[in-house]
């Protein structure tokens, strides 16, 4: 009966760790922005699965660098604000990046600079009619 009892612990922690690779770990996280198009976010797990985000160039407000307290730390991580659709002026929802990766404070001003460049030659850009 201990090796039955023994053969079920280890059975679960092995599926509750295939799942944990599967579903939870994030191995790398990118960020694609192209002016004309919209901005890609994918995050690649362990075990191979990749998620990918896309959002509008249409529903970005802006890209702001937002900082947190965490445990007596603060933290900071790369935002993308969404416009309002009803108040153009307003933000209708946070999109946080890089969550699992946590990059450095110097590393997210250099991601920050090159996609305020890119938002700024899409307003600037002639829009077509």
């Amino acid at each position: 009966q201990n090796s039955m009892v023994l053969s079920a612990a280890i059975f679960i922690t092995l599926v509750g760790l295939i799942i944990y690779l599967h579903f939870v770990k994030i191995d790398q996280e990118s960020l694609l922005v192209i002016g004309s198009l919209g901005i890609q976010v994918t995050s690649s797990y362990a075990s191979g699965k990749e998620s990918t985000t896309f959002i509008e160039m249409g529903q970005v407000k802006d890209v702001v660098i937002n900082e947190a307290i965490h445990m007596q730390k603060v933290i900071y991580y790369l935002c993308i604000l969404l416009q309002d659709p009803e108040d153009p002026q307003g933000v209708s929802e946070v999109v946080p990046l890089f969550q699992s990766s946590k990059p450095r404070l110097d590393c997210l001003i250099e991601v920050y600079k090159s996609c305020q460049e890119i938002l700024e030659q899409t307003k600037t850009a002639p829009q077509p009619s």
